[in-house]
């Protein structure tokens, strides 16, 4: 994960944390550790179905256990702050 997580850092990528409750990919650990190299999460569902939506929960308290805040979640930028990331 550490080189994963390099290789993001260098290269302006983000890591997804798959809220999905079989999946849960990316861990707490995880997550802080990505928080600790500057790589920025994106957390998703994988939803298919409104429903699914419900399933944010299990990925923000994976991402609350990582100390993850929320300037460290992509989804949670402005716009601005979104097209910055993006150098556009």
């Amino acid at each position: 994960m550490d080189k994963i997580m390099d290789a993001c850092k260098a290269n302006a990528k983000v890591l997804e944390l798959n809220a999905y409750p079989e999946r849960l990919d990316l861990s707490d650990i995880n997550c802080r550790r990505a928080m600790e190299k500057g790589v920025r999460i994106a957390m998703s569902t994988d939803a298919h179905m409104d429903v699914h939506l419900e399933w944010m929960k299990f990925g923000v308290a994976t991402a609350r256990r990582g100390w993850i805040e929320p300037q460290d979640v992509l989804n949670t930028l402005t716009l601005s702050q979104l097209l910055k990331f993006l150098g556009r």
